[in-house]
């Protein structure tokens, strides 16, 4: 009878532990992006590895609406996948604005990704144009997912504003240096009504895991699996890096000692 209760507990499938983003619900948790890929082919099956559901798609950037070129529809089924456009290149809150107007136009689409950017050696974003941005297309029936400091505080007022997730960064894009503060990340999880995803900075899969041993509803990333020397291969790392992370937090982690404590008891020794 112990056994089977193992094995059963064991054998729970994770895609049971699912989660929600502006009323769309999701198994997993890894987001991927669409830049920096040899070409369009090897996108679609590094996501395919990935077993990502939602990919998100620089506006400028990846030709998504003009027939006489590559698109990228032709290679991710847009009805199969979720497509996040996101403003990536943007460094005004009027511009990233109407960079989404326009995928509104092109797809639809009303869930989308905010990134204002500050300037363009670091990307980090400009919290006030990016606060600016999101109350702007909220009010316009959008449903921002937001890229934003490590702040909790920013991270709150963005919340209030109406982002429907909020996306600190890990380090600054495309580094690959990985979480570098986990205490502010940490700190906006614990603060947060909604979704929380770990965005820039993942280099591989074990600060994946760390993002998601925080509390972090999910990870998104971009360079650290379209510049690995096999992206196929690291897209399926960091699947499976996702999903240990998140098995771990919610299984409770042991505290941490200052000192040794023997697994087997010292008293009673022959």
């Amino acid at each position: 009878m112990a056994d089977a209760v193992a094995k059963a507990a064991v054998d729970k499938p994770v895609d049971n532990d699912r989660w929600t983003v502006a009323g769309r619900t999701f198994t997993s948790r890894l987001i991927v992006g669409t830049g920096k890929y040899r070409d369009f082919a090897q996108n679609a099956a590094a996501l395919e590895a990935s077993g990502a559901e939602i990919v998100t798609v620089a506006v400028r950037r990846v030709n998504v609406s003009d027939p006489k070129a590559p698109m990228l529809t032709d290679f991710i089924d847009p009805k199969k996948v979720t497509y996040l456009p996101n403003t990536a290149g943007c460094f005004t809150a009027d511009e990233a604005v109407r960079t989404l107007r326009l995928a509104r136009e092109a797809g639809g689409w009303d869930l989308v990704k905010l990134e204002v950017l500050g300037e363009a050696r670091t990307l980090y974003p400009d919290m006030r144009e990016t606060l600016k941005a999101t109350e702007t297309l909220v009010a316009e029936g959008f449903k921002p997912m937001v890229y934003c400091v490590d702040d909790p505080i920013a991270a709150k007022q963005l919340e209030e504003a109406g982002a429907v997730a909020i996306m600190p960064l890990g380090a600054p894009i495309g580094s690959g240096l990985g979480i570098q503060n986990r205490v502010t990340i940490r700190l906006i999880v614990e603060g947060a009504g909604v979704p929380v995803l770990v965005d820039a900075g993942v280099g591989t899969a074990s600060d994946a895991a760390v993002a998601m041993e925080l509390g972090c509803d999910g990870v998104l990333m971009n360079t650290a699996i379209a510049e690995a020397k096999d992206p196929i291969r690291m897209a399926r790392a960091m699947k499976r890096a996702v999903e240990a992370g998140r098995d771990a937090y919610l299984a409770g982690r042991m505290g941490r000692r200052m000192y040794a404590d023997p697994s087997s008891p010292l008293a009673g020794l022959i």
